[in-house]
C-alpha cells in the first residue's frame, strides 16, 4: 500500500475520541481499513481542562486504530469543535499598481489577503487560519 494515499481522521469530543484510517480506493472513494475509540478525559463542553488527559485519550484511539490497520500514524486530520472556536468572513482590498492594462499577480493577491487578515479581534482569540473564498477585480468574480 503506498504511504501517500492513506487518510487518517481524528475527533476529539467531549465524550469520546474517534480515530479513521482509510485508503484511497481506486473507484474513488475510501476503504476503512483501521478504526480506533476510547473514552474522552480531560475535556469539559468541548474545551480542553487538562492537556495531558487529552492527549492519552487520543493516543489510545491512535493506538486502536493502528493496530487494526497495521499502520503507524504520522499525520491526521483533526477535527475540533466548541464554543471557542469561530469563523468570521473579512474582506481585503489593495490598489493594483501600475499602467491600466497590468494583469493582477500573485503578489497583489498576496497584499489582498494580509489586508482582509488585518480584522479586528479581541486579544483572547488568534486567527489560525485565513481561506481565501474568491477575488473580485473591476466588478468581476472570479
Amino acid at each position: 500500500m503506498a504511504e501517500q494515499t492513506v487518510l487518517v481522521a481524528i475527533d476529539i469530543g467531549t465524550t469520546k475520541v474517534c480515530v479513521l484510517i482509510g485508503e484511497m480506493a481506486a473507484r474513488g472513494g475510501v476503504d476503512v481499513i483501521g478504526i480506533g475509540q476510547a473514552a474522552s478525559d480531560g475535556l469539559r463542553k468541548g474545551v480542553v481542562i487538562d492537556i495531558d488527559r487529552t492527549v492519552q485519550s487520543v493516543m489510545a484511539a491512535v493506538e486502536a486504530a493502528e493496530r487494526i490497520s497495521g499502520l503507524k500514524v504520522r499525520s491526521a486530520f483533526v477535527g475540533i469543535s466548541g464554543s471557542h472556536i469561530s469563523s468570521q468572513n473579512s474582506r481585503g482590498m489593495v490598489a493594483v499598481s501600475g499602467s491600466s492594462r497590468h494583469d493582477v499577480d500573485r503578489g497583489d493577491t498576496v497584499r489582498a489577503i494580509e489586508a482582509a487578515r488585518a480584522v479586528s479581534i479581541p486579544n483572547t482569540r488568534e486567527i489560525l487560519h485565513v481561506v481565501p473564498r474568491g477575488y473580485v477585480v473591476d466588478g468581476q468574480e472570479g
